[in-house]
């Protein structure tokens, strides 16, 4: 799943360790989810939203998101 916790956290001035200490879990799982290998759960996305002052949505660009997944069932 596309993200945009590494734009927020760069415009943020913070490190992956410092916002993986703010949120409460490891900066492995930061690294993770900026790669795309792993989607926060809701409350970890809502923890980062929180810290960034934006919302899960657009955090976690859920409309393109959903655009994406949509057009792969189209296609089955």
């Amino acid at each position: 799943m596309k993200t945009r916790v590494k734009e927020f956290r760069a415009a943020a001035g913070m490190t992956q360790q410092q916002l993986a200490d703010r949120v409460h879990v490891s900066s492995r799982t930061i690294i993770s989810i900026e790669k795309e290998q792993y989607n926060p759960s809701l409350m970890l996305a809502y923890r980062m939203a929180q810290e960034f002052g934006v919302t899960v949505e657009e955090l976690c660009c859920l409309q393109e998101n959903k655009e994406q997944e949509d057009r792969r069932y189209e296609d089955l």
